[in-house]
């Protein structure tokens, strides 16, 4: 399968990287959002150095990225747990009308 080069900046340092075709959007989404994401760490702290802003951008990210997961995970159990309570009261009803 071919690949696509595109350019990404962050920080105002240019990249240049390959991607499958399907893919480049949220490459190019990631590259935003890494970017934004560095910018206000550089901006907000004082933190000096690329690599050290990098960094707390990654762990930043990461952090963000857990918190989504255990929330869908909650999402989840809810809605598991709201089904099985809907098939209850379904089988509670028809045992009454019965």
């Amino acid at each position: 399968m071919s690949t696509v080069s595109l350019k990404i900046y962050i920080l105002g340092k240019e990249y240049q990287v390959n991607c499958q075709p399907e893919e480049r959007e949220a490459l190019e989404r990631s590259a935003e959002l890494l970017n934004e994401k560095m910018e206000e760490i550089r901006n907000g702290s004082q933190i000096i150095g690329l690599e050290r802003i990098a960094v707390m951008a990654a762990l930043n990210l990461a952090h963000d990225l857990i918190l989504t997961e255990t929330s869908a995970k909650e999402n989840s159990f809810a809605s598991d747990l709201l089904q099985t309570m809907n098939s209850k009261i379904d089988s509670a009803l028809i045992e009454i009308t019965n």
